[in-house]
């Protein structure tokens, strides 16, 4: 599960960068079809961790 950890940093370190450099240049958040599409990749991810997490748990209790 660290990979995924991983890269779910990775991707909103990028999604930080992209959301700077809109506000940066003036362009609200939700105007910029790149930060709306890596919101859309980090929010994927969470579910992933979350899911896992809570798959994880269930192993454990059992």
């Amino acid at each position: 599960m660290s990979w995924l950890l991983d890269l779910l940093e990775e991707e909103r370190r990028k999604l930080n960068q992209l959301g700077e450099a809109s506000l940066k240049q003036a362009i609200p958040l939700w105007d910029n079809p790149a930060v709306q599409e890596q919101s859309r990749r980090v929010d994927e991810l969470v579910a992933q961790v979350s899911e896992m997490k809570a798959k994880l748990g269930r192993v454990v209790r059992q």
